[in-house]
Formats: C-alpha cells, structure tokens, sequence
C-alpha cells in the first residue's frame, strides 16, 4: 500500500526530528560525566568532610541526580528508537520524561531559596514568600503537565500511525507554558539577588568615600555567594527562555531533547557549590595559618581589624571578635554610616562592656601593615551591653 506524498514528507521529517536527540543525549551525558571526574577531588575535599547536614545532602542529589537523569534520558531514547511503542506508552512517557527533568529543576531552586535566605541574613519573612511562590510555580507545572497529557493522544495519533520507530516529536497544546512558571520563579529569585546586589554595591561606594582601607583584599563568604548567584541566575534564566523559545519555534533550531539543559544546570549548581565549600576552606586556612593583622572587604560595613582574639557562632558560622576598635579621635563611625547589612550583635559576655567588630573569618589576609587606619564604630551606648557590628 502505497503511502499519500503529504504522509510520507511528514513521516520524513519527524524521523529527522527523532534522530538528533539520539546525538545530542549521549554528549549531555558525556559532558557531566567529564565535568564529575574532573571535580571529583573538590568533591573529595570540600564536601565529604565533616558531619552530613541538609546543604551536603542538597549537593549529592543535584550531583547525582543529574548522572541519573541523563543516563535514563539517553536509554530512553536510544531504547525506543528500535521500535514502535504504543500510543499509550508515548503519552506516559512524555509526562514522565517532564517530571524527571522537573525533579532536577526543583531541587536545584531549593538550593537557590537557601542561598537567597542566607544573603537576607535568615530572614525568614523572605524564606515564606519564596517557598509559597516554589509551590505556586510547582502546582502550576503540575497543572500545565495534566492538561498537556490529556489532550497528546489525539495530538500524536496520526504521527503514531506513519511507520517509524519511537515516540514522535511533536510539541502539544500549551507546552510552550511548560517550563513558564519555573522561568517566572527564577527571575523572581534573581530579582531578590540585584537588590543585595545593589545595596552591597552602594556600600561599598560609602565606605570607599571614608577613605577605608582596601589593601590586599580577599572575597569574603558574602560576596562569593553573591556573585555566584548573579552568575547562575542568568544563566538559568538564559537557558529556560531557550528552551521556551525552542518549543515555540521561534528559534528555528529542532528540539534536541532534556538533556543539555539538565547538563548544564546540575553543572552550575554543583560546581557553585563547591565554589563557596573552597572559598571556606581556604579563609579557614589562611585564618589558622598565623598573622594578626586583618583587613576585610566584600561584607557590608567593614573595613579593617587587629588581632582577632575571640570566636563566636552567630546566626550559620564561626566568626572571630577583634576587641577595642573604639575611635580614639572622638569620631568614629555610628551604626546610621551602614544599612541592614552592617545589623548590631548584643550580647554580654564575660562581664565587660568594650566596643566590639564581628569579623567574617573569610575575610582574614595576613601582612597588613600596622599603620592601618581603622574606621571603628563609635560608642554605641548603653554601658551593660557589648556591641559589634559588620
């Protein structure tokens, strides 16, 4: 039985459709798996140490997830291409292949709210909008994913019925809105990441304007999470409009499956997380390795600091106390010079009532001199009360 010109064209072209991902799934796979020996002595290093706790675990499954998904989306794939599933199997198959590609999403913006919640200094006003807004974005792919599966068996049922192997690659209904309210919850996620920015950069401005000293400086905690979500969220944003764009047919180029896009954000997380583990790492070390003198940048509100004498933990880490940074001119620096960044710490210890600076310890550089001219914060008031600020 011959087959209509028209059939035959279409049949054609969704065969040409189906055979890039069989390409494109393998180099997905391949570049993870690169990037995972490449980084497995990072890995070894920063993160496998110490007690497992909720961020390690978050790190193992991004990681690991993102070798499982591919590895599925690439037996998927070259499994079904030697035969002709069923209509049925094609309709539960796309949903599922959405959901394990949604699984990777997810956990990655979960690690996103955490680092947003921590540059808000654990705010948690911040923390409640955002996880309901995670769970809008959730429920609305959810919701996008059922009406999508509803209606792809009539979609597909012609292309089903052409003789060619595997599951046809035709896009369904309003599968351009797929991946819309995860693209709209990252851009919210960014917005969040440009304030901090902004009111980091401004600081920095006021506290170049005083003069602070900035010799021989290193990036502190603050400013590496900064940075790398700045980083991450544009690219991010980047690759789900792509990936927007590409079901919309607006970019001309064939959908080429999952598996890039699941590549390239597992790498980025995994990888920026590793970044902050590594710059911990290294102002711990430079913190033990001796030297008494100090300067810091990057954290709001600070500029220089002696002798580091005393440790506390405040709020997620370890941070060191310099003592007596009290001006000696009578002017000094009150707490209305800083923002929210530069929050005061009360607290009594120890019985005595000095003027104190909370120090990041990522911060710590040695060989300073000792000319340094200090910005302290003036008296703060209050005699039964030790303050400190950064």
């Amino acid at each position: 039985m011959s087959i209509p010109a028209a059939l035959l064209a279409e049949a054609i072209a969704l065969k040409k459709s189906a055979s890039i991902p069989l390409y494109t799934s393998p180099c997905s796979l391949t570049w993870v798996l690169h990037d995972y020996l490449i980084t497995l002595e990072d890995e070894m290093r920063y993160i496998w140490p110490g007690p497992m706790n909720s961020g390690k675990l978050l790190f193992f499954w991004v990681r690991y997830y993102t070798l499982a998904a591919l590895l599925f989306d690439v037996a998927q794939i070259h499994s079904f291409a030697t035969f002709q599933p069923s209509l049925n199997t094609c309709v539960w198959m796309d949903a599922i292949i959405r959901v394990v590609g949604a699984l990777s999403l997810w956990g990655v913006e979960i690690v996103m709210q955490l680092r947003i919640y921590a540059l808000y200094r654990l705010n948690r006003r911040v923390a409640i909008i955002n996880g309901v807004l995670f769970a809008i974005s959730v429920a609305g792919f959810m919701w996008i994913l059922i009406h999508n599966g509803m209606v792809r068996a009539s979609v597909i049922a012609q292309a089903k019925s052409l003789p060619i192997p595997g599951c046809p690659v035709v896009h369904t209904g309003i599968e351009w809105a797929q991946w819309v309210p995860a693209t709209i919850y990252e851009g919210i996620l960014f917005g969040y990441a440009l304030v901090r920015a902004g009111e980091n950069f401004i600081t920095q401005v006021r506290a170049d304007d005083k003069a602070s000293v900035r010799t021989g400086w290193r990036p502190t905690l603050y400013s590496v999470v900064l940075s790398d979500n700045l980083l991450y969220f544009f690219f991010i944003a980047c690759i789900l409009t792509f990936n927007n764009l590409m079901v919309v047919g607006v970019t001309h180029i064939p959908w080429f499956s999952y598996g890039p896009f699941h590549a390239a954000t597992g790498i980025m997380t995994t990888r920026m997380l590793m970044h902050v583990r590594k710059a911990y790492a290294l102002s711990c070390s430079n913190a033990q390795s001796g030297g008494t003198n100090t300067t810091t940048r990057g954290t709001p509100g600070l500029s220089t600091s002696q002798q580091l004498s005393t440790a506390y933990t405040i709020s997620s880490g370890e941070w060191h106390v310099a003592p007596g940074l009290t001006s000696s001119s009578g002017g000094g620096v009150t707490t209305t010079d800083f923002t929210e960044e530069s929050y005061e710490l009360k607290s009594r210890v120890g019985g005595t009532h000095d003027a104190y600076r909370v120090v990041d310890i990522s911060a710590n550089v040695k060989d300073v001199d000792d000319d340094i001219e200090f910005a302290p914060f003036a008296s703060m008031g209050g005699s039964s009360e030790r303050h400190a600020g950064y």
